[in-house]
C-alpha cells in the first residue's frame, strides 16, 4: 500500500479549491449513470482527511438515486472535483476526483473498474 500523502486540487475554474491526506496512487472508475458520463476516477479518504480550502459557498449539491452522496460541483465551471457521502461503515467520507488534482500525472495512476450500476 503506498504512503498517504498531501494533495492540493480544484475545479476548472479555480473558485472551488480543496486539500486532501490519502493515496492516490489508485482509483476507482465507476459505470454508475453519473460517473461513467463524468469520467471520474475516485480515491475515498476520510473526511478528516479532506478540507475546502475555497469556494465552499460556490458549490451546488446534486443528489439523485437513492439521495445518499453530495455531487457537489462548482456552479460557475460544472465540475465535481469530490463529492461526500458515508462509507460501508457509516463513517463520513469523501471520494475526490483525482482528475483534479494539481499536478498528477494520470499515467501513474492505476485505475481499477467498479460495476456501480449493479449497486
Amino acid at each position: 500500500m503506498a504512503e498517504a500523502t498531501q494533495e492540493a486540487g480544484g475545479c476548472h475554474c479555480g473558485k472551488v479549491r480543496f486539500e486532501a491526506r490519502g493515496d492516490f496512487t489508485s482509483a476507482i472508475s465507476c459505470n454508475c449513470s453519473i460517473c461513467q458520463k463524468r469520467g471520474h476516477w475516485l480515491a475515498f479518504v476520510p473526511a478528516s482527511n479532506f478540507s475546502v480550502t475555497s469556494g465552499e459557498d460556490n458549490l451546488t449539491d446534486y443528489q439523485f438515486n437513492r439521495h445518499v452522496i453530495h455531487h457537489l460541483f462548482c456552479q460557475d465551471c460544472g465540475i465535481e472535483s469530490f463529492a461526500r457521502a458515508k462509507g460501508p461503515d457509516g463513517s463520513d467520507m469523501v471520494a475526490v476526483n483525482v482528475r483534479c488534482i494539481d499536478g498528477i500525472d494520470l499515467a501513474t495512476v492505476t485505475v481499477n473498474a467498479y460495476d456501480g450500476r449493479s449497486h
